[in-house]
């Protein structure tokens, strides 16, 4: 697999040992710069401040834990939207499995073709975003997808998209080990809608560099589930430049391991931008948002919304960040976390914070752990509703805000009846 054969260029506790691997001249000087920062800030630890509510031994470690494969006849997420589908397996596109690299407004190639060029519209922008993502805050586990991922897609958007990209992952071996790297480019003016659905692998690393011009706007929507075996460390980075909007949503469900971080710098003026997620977890389930939102420009909007539901010892985290530089005036921050325990055994960690060097700003922050209201439940339960169901249509509510970010109402439909079948599955 491929990250199997980059792990076999290193030794698991020293980056300095890495051998990168072959590519033309660009990405192989910004191959160099990643292992570089990489060698300085060392591979993470539960002593580091942003991983003191989660492990990352197992993202780290040698070889990945086996992860058994679920087998199950309920159709993909985002089946039934008309989009450009791209099937990668064990972490490598599949291209007799996908659709034609090729529609309107759209320039599509992978990233094993582009890193044999010596010259190359990523030239410039690969790793940039991840390289200023590292500070104030290090995220080794980037730089480490820098220094050694070959597997991707560069995709540059000109206009407006005629319909989604849908990134479909698909495991087939249990010790599938997979690192991932995208880079997408919007020019001015440009639109793009981009789905990712599916078990990459038994262990995941990916990151997503996305570059968003003046007036352009980029919406995400990812649902990671099925296997609950898996482990996975994604990053997102975003840059946003005047005027334009970049909205993100994940729902995470099963899985034994995954921490998704969302680094954004809101850079021109009057630009929004929107992070949220929805997940339930059951039993030995560990999901970790950190969330880091920089605003430079004025008059610009940013919200973050995490909703977690939590039964049975599972855990949820959220690390969330808005910093607000003197020149952000009349910025508008908001940000809410929120998780509903089950049970006792269940915990919620939260780390909201606001830094803040503007003074005509906006923003706010809060963030809430608590169980069912025995009152709404009393109240549904003596109208006639079965105890189980009225718990249901409660967690239900909870999710709803959210569930509320999805714009597109056919999808967040689908999410939420999903929602619904998992819930019912996981019944006390």
């Amino acid at each position: 697999m491929a990250l199997q054969a980059a792990r076999s260029r290193m030794e698991p506790t020293d980056p300095a040992t890495i051998t990168l691997p072959a590519g033309g001249k660009w990405i192989t000087g910004v191959r160099k710069a990643a292992k570089a920062r990489l060698v300085a800030m060392g591979l993470p630890g539960r002593r580091d401040e942003y991983w003191k509510y989660t492990r990352p031994d197992a993202l780290i470690a040698p070889e990945p834990a086996r992860a058994p494969l679920l087998t199950t006849d309920e159709k993909p997420v985002f089946d039934q939207v008309d989009r450009l589908k791209l099937v990668f397996v064990d972490g490598k596109l599949d291209l007799a499995a996908s659709d034609p690299l090729a529609m309107a407004e759209i320039e599509i190639e992978t990233l094993p073709n582009g890193a044999k060029r010596d010259l190359h519209w990523a030239q410039g922008m690969f790793g940039a975003l991840e390289a200023r993502g590292q500070n104030p805050v290090p995220r080794p586990l980037a730089a480490l997808n820098t220094t050694l991922a070959e597997e991707g897609l560069l995709i540059r958007v000109t206009g407006v998209a005629p319909r989604p990209i849908c990134l479909h992952y698909v495991r087939e071996n249990p010790d599938a080990d997979a690192m991932v790297r995208h880079l997408i480019r919007l020019e001015p003016g440009a639109s793009l809608t981009l789905l990712e659905n599916g078990p990459a692998a038994a262990r995941l690393n990916a990151v997503t560099e996305v570059d968003i011009a003046d007036g352009a706007a980029f919406h995400h929507i990812r649902t990671q589930g099925r296997d609950h075996a898996r482990q996975a460390a994604t990053h997102l980075f975003a840059s946003l430049g005047k005027g334009s909007e970049f909205k993100s949503f994940t729902l995470t469900v099963n899985g034994i391991l995954t921490r998704n971080e969302c680094v954004i710098d809101l850079t021109g003026d009057d630009a929004s931008a929107t992070v949220s997620g929805a997940s339930v977890g059951d039993g030995d389930f560990h999901q970790d948002d950190t969330v880091f939102v920089t605003h430079q420009g004025a008059n610009c909007a940013s919200r973050q919304v995490f909703k977690k539901v939590l039964r049975n010892g599972a855990t949820g985290v959220f690390q969330g960040k808005i910093l607000v530089e003197p020149t952000a005036q009349k910025t508008d921050g908001y940000q809410i976390s929120q998780g509903l325990l089950l049970d006792e055994d269940s915990q919620f960690l939260a780390k909201p914070e606001l830094e803040i060097y503007a003074d005509d700003v906006a923003c706010s922050h809060g963030s809430t752990v608590g169980a069912i209201d025995e009152t709404a439940l009393f109240y549904l339960t003596s109208r006639g509703i079965p105890r189980n169901l009225a718990q249901d249509m409660l967690v239900l509510a909870f999710l709803a805000e959210a569930l509320g970010e999805i714009g597109d109402a056919g999808i967040r439909a689908d999410i939420q009846a999903r929602l619904e079948g998992w819930i019912e599955r996981h019944r006390a």
